[in-house]
């Protein structure tokens, strides 16, 4: 039996009876006296209220008028909670409300000196987005857009949508399936495949004025979707390898419809893969740019021409 399952149901078998030992722990669980008395331990950190008796047959008893609470943390586990509270203030998240009275309700089940521990990290710990001069102060930007909530909302009953979108200073509407709701750069994303337009689009949800379920008879497939989604892929003509430091300049600046894959698990190195319209002299000129912003922690595996050909107009400005 592993150990969080066995403290479990020890628990249990505490919870049940008026009083109990360490030998009778010992032979019912057929564990050493050091791995009980560890196990008992255990137990009270998390908050089970238990009284010592002293004596010769002494042994252990529940506090009278005591209840066990249904979830129970282990002190790393409440940390871990903690800090990922504190990690995600100021952070645009949606049911920002619920996350409030969900950390005051976790403190509830707490002891004093768990409470204690808390507030210690409180004062210690600042992430970004605190404010180092009023920690305790939470910026305005903490709070999502209000329309956040109502779309994955939404999202929880079909992927089918009719987004309406202020572009500029037009409104326009976009019927899409949506693939990501994603966060990324301070800003949330929608990434879409447009139904008409048969085409991946990124919109930014702050850019939202509505959302709702598109009607089921003009939908396409979602193996359609996924099959046109591949052949566009197909036509793939820029991969790049990211070093550490081009990741860094990545996630300064890159064009919305740009992301990376890590390829490994401490994210320091990456893949970009797209396409590149060499037709469309704006989104040439962007992506030039953009490639020279990333440095020379970089190594090009394939790349059109006409990016080439730019790149070299580039460097002959600087190098005649």
């Amino acid at each position: 039996m592993k150990k969080v399952e066995r403290i479990n149901v020890i628990m249990r078998y505490i919870n049940n009876r008026a009083h109990f030992t360490i030998s009778e722990i010992m032979q019912e669980f057929n564990i050493s006296r050091s791995t009980a008395i560890r196990d008992i331990r255990e137990i009270e950190a998390m908050g089970m209220p238990l009284v010592a008796e002293v004596g010769r047959d002494g042994g252990y008893s529940v506090m009278n008028n005591s209840v066990l609470p249904d979830v129970r943390f282990t002190d790393n586990e409440i940390k871990a909670l903690f800090i990922a509270f504190m990690a995600t203030r100021n952070q645009q998240l949606p049911y920002l409300k619920s996350r409030h009275s969900l950390a005051e309700k976790l403190l509830g089940l707490l002891s004093e000196n768990q409470q204690e521990t808390l507030v210690l990290l409180n004062q210690l710990l600042l992430f970004e987005g605190t404010n180092p001069h009023n920690p305790d102060l939470l910026d305005l930007s903490d709070l999502p857009h209000p329309i956040l909530e109502k779309l994955i909302q939404i999202l929880l009953l079909d992927r089918y949508l009719l987004i309406t979108i202020k572009e500029e200073n037009e409104i326009k509407s976009h019927a899409i399936y949506l693939l990501h709701l994603y966060r990324e750069k301070g800003l949330w994303l929608i990434e879409g495949f447009n139904l008409k337009e048969e085409k991946r689009q990124i919109f930014p949800v702050d850019n939202l004025v509505d959302v709702k379920l598109y009607p089921k008879k003009k939908r396409l497939g979602r193996n359609k979707i996924l099959e046109k989604l591949r052949k566009q892929e197909e036509v793939i003509n820029l991969v790049i390898e990211l070093g550490p430091r081009a990741i860094t300049q990545f996630k300064k600046y890159h064009p919305l419809k740009l992301s990376i894959s890590y390829t490994n698990p401490y994210q320091t190195t990456a893949i970009l893969k797209t396409f590149i319209n060499v037709n469309n002299r704006e989104e040439l000129n962007e992506i030039t740019n953009w490639v020279l912003f990333l440095g020379n922690d970089i190594t090009v595996r394939e790349m059109p021409e006409a990016v080439i050909e730019m790149l070299q107009e580039r460097v002959s400005l600087y190098c005649p």
